[in-house]
């Protein structure tokens, strides 16, 4: 295990290479799962560059925190392990509720952000309000495994093992309820849309084709608005598209890397990855 002390909190935390000439990436959970649902990405894209994957106060290693927490108050703990570790800037990979996060990260330190890659992420849901409320609903109905168990079937595509099913739900179960409450709101209740205008730093925009929670119309808004950025559509791939695709997915994020060493390089285009 793990764990620095950040404030009041100890943070989990999982890191790989160690290379000092590229500058450091971090990934961001979603509000259903924690540090692990990065794990080969971590592996795999370590041998370039150091890696880090953070949990939130709540989530997997990390300890709950004395109250429910704001998005604001997320962020501002992400930059807190990033000081405990010693990173000063970074690349942030943020997935759904990540994406969010590295939003309002953004937002509160442009300086300290490298690039930004919104993976399965949105700027505002146009229908927040109605999911907070439904899901609230069901999660007082049932427990985190079976509320899990049925929204699994929306997470990855019909067709991926049953193994990595079972981690995904095996994850998204162990989340404490007064965690996934606040973590609920604080994600659905975004909206970063003045802000998207102002991000100046490269940005990657990924989605799964077949996302059916943050659908690819929210990623082209984001494309739409935040100059020069990238967005590129992964086939085959629903809202879990680091683990429906994940070799595609660790492609695109390498060469969005890569592109930082070419200034020049303006091929921003709408692709569809297979």
């Amino acid at each position: 295990m793990s764990v620095i002390k950040v404030g009041d909190l100890q943070i989990g935390y999982s890191e790989a290479g160690n290379s000092a000439e590229n500058p450091p990436l971090i990934f961001l959970h979603g509000v259903g799962s924690d540090k692990s649902v990065w794990d080969f990405q971590v592996k795999e894209l370590s041998k370039n560059r150091r890696v880090v994957a953070f949990d939130y106060a709540g989530y997997g290693e990390s300890n709950l925190p004395s109250k429910d927490l704001t998005r604001e108050e997320i962020a501002r703990y992400v930059f807190g392990a990033m000081d405990a570790l010693e990173i000063k800037r970074a690349h942030i990979l943020g997935l759904s509720f990540g994406g969010v996060v590295a939003l309002e990260m953004f937002a509160q330190n442009a300086r300290r952000i490298m690039s930004l890659i919104l993976a399965d992420a949105f700027a505002r849901h146009p229908r927040g309000g109605e999911i907070v409320e439904r899901t609230l609903s069901l999660v007082e109905k049932m427990t985190m495994r079976e509320f899990a168990e049925q929204r699994v079937e929306v997470l990855l595509m019909p067709e991926i093992g049953e193994q990595m099913r079972g981690e995904v739900v095996e994850t998204f179960s162990k989340i404490p309820k007064q965690t996934f409450r606040w973590a609920t709101r604080a994600v659905w209740a975004a909206d970063y849309r003045n802000l998207l205008p102002q991000i100046n730093v490269p940005t990657l925009i990924l989605v799964g084709e077949r996302d059916a929670v943050a659908p690819v119309e929210l990623s082209k808004e984001l494309a739409e608005n935040i100059t020069g950025a990238r967005l590129e559509i992964i086939s085959g791939a629903s809202h879990l598209s680091n683990l429906d695709k994940p070799r595609v997915f660790n492609e695109l994020i390498e060469k969005f890397i890569e592109l930082q060493n070419q200034p020049n390089e303006t091929n921003y285009k709408i692709a569809d990855r297979n």
